[in-house]
């Protein structure tokens, strides 16, 4: 790379608390869905994981040893509010306050996500989650609470991890809705109420303190399948409601036209109610962030105008045969990254942030060798340098790139199988393994990318 990224680039890894903490029922913690598997997840105990409640020291140095500069966590909100709309818990704080210390001890940013799919199990039993207003506020008081409590440590904040999974099938898994039956209505409700959280807090945040927060796509570039017609047409109208409606509140305060037309035709109740379009308005991000793994095919042809947009992928998603695919169909498509971070900033004006990115593979340690993890190299130099190209070419403002599970966790579904890390975790003994690549990345950061060898 011939030119230098800006003084200050973020490098780093991005988590969630249900996939790293553990202590499921100490420090006064309440309950949340993933707790029991009340939303139907396997394959992992959720109630140790890589069991950071009791020790995450040794996570953060090999961070540190990583040259890592920012880590996104996420606050789990029955750990603070443990049947999610009563009494804080000051022990659960007290964790956290603590977590941010020993962060910034070893030069390490926070950057604090409230939401990732755990739902507090009272909520969710009680209310079916996001899909009550009276969730949404009592998310709203958690979340400004740890704003209360943090944002003066805390310069960088996310609401929702990939917000626009809430806007499709499947939504039911990150909202902590129990009900078997789900309708349109349902989709958009949960979806407006979890947007207008969304702006409630950055009007909060913006108001009180001097830090910044961005919103949060699960960005996956989507393909027409052929040069047909109607897979274009697809293609753009699945953008629009997949991930330019959440942009155009994020930068402009306001949903797609679009969207809010097919709501009308569809008579759509997503509980629409007097303010929410002025609580829209004043949520504006201060960065678009995002995850990216894959691209992609849309298939139109089994596609109708009756099918929603925002869940074309059910029936249309598509393998594309010309990229490789790692064990689980997700391909390897740095040029889709790259394309993905043009089009957001230049369609939106804001900086954007990867936030999320890296290649799931089987892996298990034999006990002496060190793990070759060549494809993961190879994965993450490409998309750095697809990076770098959108930079320098595109012109496009990047504030970081953050990996998806560094150092190993469980993966959301439950699976073990899967591993993002450049550090292998034993999830019976806890012991840490450094793999080839974390070397590889340590190196990588010191430069602050410029060597990417």
């Amino acid at each position: 790379m011939n030119k230098q990224l800006p003084k200050g680039f973020f490098w780093g890894n991005s988590t969630s608390s249900m996939q790293t903490e553990g202590g499921w029922n100490e420090g006064g913690k309440g309950l949340s869905v993933y707790d029991t598997d009340k939303a139907g997840r396997n394959a992992k105990d959720w109630q140790v994981t890589v069991d950071h409640f009791h020790d995450y020291t040794q996570d953060f140095d090999l961070m540190k040893s990583m040259n890592m500069n920012m880590y996104r966590f996420q606050i789990s909100w029955s750990r603070i509010v443990p049947d999610g709309d009563g009494a804080f818990n000051e022990e659960g704080i007290a964790f956290y306050s603590q977590l941010i210390d020993d962060l910034l001890a070893r030069g390490i940013e926070p950057m604090i996500c409230l939401y990732h799919f755990d739902m507090p199990l009272a909520l969710a039993e009680k209310y079916n989650g996001f899909l009550s207003r009276h969730v949404k506020e009592a998310f709203v008081r958690f979340g400004q609470e740890m704003m209360r409590r943090f944002a003066p440590r805390v310069n960088y904040w996310i609401v929702f991890n990939e917000h626009n999974l809430y806007f499709a099938d499947g939504f039911e898994n990150y909202s902590g809705v129990l009900k078997k039956e789900s309708t349109l209505s349902d989709v958009y409700t949960v979806f407006h109420h979890t947007m207008l959280a969304h702006c409630e807090l950055t009007q909060f945040l913006h108001e009180n303190f001097e830090a910044k927060i961005g919103g949060m796509l699960a960005a996956t570039e989507v393909y027409p399948a052929s040069i047909s017609a109607k897979d274009n047409l697809y293609v753009r109208k699945f953008d629009e409601f997949y991930n330019r409606n959440l942009c155009d509140v994020y930068a402009f305060g306001h949903y797609s036209k679009e969207v809010l037309t097919f709501v009308n035709n569809r008579e759509i109740d997503m509980d629409w109610q007097a303010g929410d379009e002025e609580i829209l308005n004043r949520g504006i991000s201060d960065f678009i962030s995002f995850s990216y793994y894959r691209s992609v095919l849309l298939d139109a042809s089994q596609l109708s105008e009756e099918d929603a947009p925002n869940s074309y992928l059910t029936k249309g998603m598509r393998l594309n045969p010309l990229l490789v695919h790692n064990e689980w169909g997700w391909s390897i498509d740095p040029e889709g990254f790259r394309g993905m971070l043009g089009k957001l900033y230049h369609e939106f004006g804001l900086p954007v942030f990867p936030i999320e990115n890296g290649i799931g593979q089987q892996e298990i340690w034999d006990g002496s060798n060190e793990i070759q993890d060549d494809l993961r190299i190879s994965y993450h130099r490409k998309h750095l340098q697809a990076m770098c190209n959108a930079i320098f070419i595109d012109g496009v403002e990047v504030l970081g790139y953050l990996g998806w599970g560094l150092i190993d966790i469980p993966a959301s579904s439950g699976q073990t199988e899967k591993r993002y890390g450049a550090v292998y975790v034993d999830y019976e003994t806890q012991q840490r393994i450094p793999k080839k690549s974390f070397h590889w990345f340590k190196k990588v950061f010191l430069s602050n990318g410029s060597n990417l060898e």
